[in-house]
C-alpha cells in the first residue's frame, strides 16, 4: 500500500516541509535572539536579509502544508475500498490507531498556519519588520506541531495493512457509540438548528460592528472559532440528514464522495478559510500601536472579516440550499 501515489506524495509533502520548517525554525531562534533593528553592525544586516529567505521558506512550506490536509482527506476516502468494511474516508482513518489523531493535529497545524501567513502578510506592510519577533515565536510553535505530525501521519500511512477490517461510518457515528464524535451526532436537531442560526447571526453582527468601529478584533475572533465549532457540531447533528437524506446517516465524509457532488469539499474549504481569517483578525489586534502598521493593520483587518464573514456565508449558503432541496423533513 506504501506505493499508492497519494501516499507517497503525502509522505514526500511532509518530508519536505519539516525539513524547511525545521531548518527555519534553527534560523528564526537566531533571528529572535540577536535582532536589534537599532543596531547597524554586520550581524544585524545579515539577520535582516536572512529573514527574507527565511519568510519565503516558511510561506511556502505552509501553502503545502495547508494543501496537504485536503490530500489527506482526499487519499483516505480514496484508500477506504482497500479495507473491509469501509465505506468511506471514516473506515480508512479508523484502520489503526493513528488515522483520527493525524486528521486532528493537522486541521490544527493548518489553523496556526494560517495566522502565520497573516502575521507575515502584515509585516511586509511595515518598513521597520514591526512583527518580527511574533512572527518567529509563532513559527517556533509550529515546528514541534508540524514534526508531530509528520511522525503521526508516517506512523499511519506505513502501518495501513490491506488484509484488516474496520468500521463502518454508520456504526463509527451512530447513536450508541462511545466517543465525541458519536455524542455530537446524537445532539438532537431541534437544539441544534437554532444553535447554529444563532451563532451564524452572532458572527455577522460581530463582524460588522467590528467594520464600523473597529472595535472588538478579539470577539469577533473567538466568534469565529465558536461559528467553526457550533459548524461542524451542526453537520454531525443535523446537516448531513438533509444531504443524504437519511435520518440516521451522520457521517461527515461521504460528503467527499462523487455520490453527494463532492460537496464536502467546499464545505470544509469555507469552513476551514474562514477560521483561519477570524483567527487571524485576533492575531493582528494587540499590534494595533506599531506606528509602521498604522494605516495598513486596519485595511487588512478589514479585508480578513469580509473574507471570514463572506466564507461563513458560502457555508450557509450550500447547507442551506441542500436543506431546502432535500425531501426529508425533520
Amino acid at each position: 500500500m506504501i506505493q499508492h501515489p497519494g501516499i507517497l506524495a503525502l509522505l514526500l509533502a511532509s518530508g519536505l516541509v519539516s525539513l524547511l520548517l525545521t531548518a527555519a525554525g534553527w534560523q528564526g531562534f537566531q533571528i529572535l535572539r540577536g535582532w536589534n533593528l537599532q543596531s547597524g553592525s554586520e550581524g544585524q544586516l545579515d539577520l535582516e536579509r536572512r529573514t527574507y529567505l527565511v519568510s519565503t521558506l516558511v510561506t511556502n512550506a505552509l501553502v503545502i502544508q495547508i494543501l496537504s490536509l485536503f490530500l489527506f482527506i482526499f487519499t483516505a476516502d480514496g484508500l477506504h475500498a482497500q479495507f473491509v468494511g469501509a465505506m468511506c474516508a471514516a473506515g480508512s482513518l479508523s484502520a489503526n490507531a493513528h488515522g483520527y489523531p493525524t486528521l486532528l493535529i493537522k486541521v490544527a497545524t493548518c489553523l496556526v498556519a494560517g495566522v502565520w501567513l497573516i502575521l507575515q502578510r502584515a509585516d511586509t506592510q511595515g518598513h521597520d519588520y514591526p512583527l518580527i519577533r511574533p512572527k518567529y515565536a509563532l513559527l517556533l510553535i509550529l515546528v514541534p506541531l508540524v514534526l508531530a505530525e509528520t511522525w503521526l501521519q508516517t506512523s499511519y500511512l506505513v502501518g495501513l495493512k490491506a488484509d484488516v477490517m474496520t468500521s463502518c461510518c454508520g456504526s463509527l457515528f451512530g447513536q450508541g457509540r462511545q466517543g465525541l464524535a458519536s455524542e455530537l451526532a446524537s445532539l438532537p436537531p431541534r437544539l441544534m438548528q437554532p444553535v447554529f442560526w444563532i451563532s451564524f447571526a452572532a458572527l455577522m453582527v460581530s463582524g460588522v460592528v467590528l467594520l464600523r468601529t473597529r472595535r472588538g478584533a478579539i470577539a469577533f475572533s473567538v466568534i469565529s472559532f465558536a461559528f467553526l465549532c457550533v459548524a461542524v457540531a451542526s453537520l454531525l447533528s443535523f446537516f448531513c440528514l438533509y444531504i443524504y437524506e437519511l435520518p440516521t446517516h451522520h457521517c461527515p465524509f461521504c460528503l467527499l464522495q462523487k455520490e453527494y457532488g463532492f460537496v464536502g469539499y467546499p464545505i470544509y474549504g469555507t469552513l476551514l478559510g474562514g477560521a483561519m481569517a477570524g483567527l487571524g483578525v485576533g492575531a493582528l489586534a494587540p499590534f494595533g500601536d506599531r506606528k509602521s502598521l498604522t494605516s495598513a493593520l486596519p485595511r487588512l483587518q478589514a479585508r480578513l472579516v469580509w473574507s471570514t464573514l463572506f466564507l461563513a456565508l458560502a457555508f450557509t449558503l450550500i447547507v442551506g440550499i441542500w436543506m431546502l432541496l432535500s425531501p426529508l423533513k425533520l
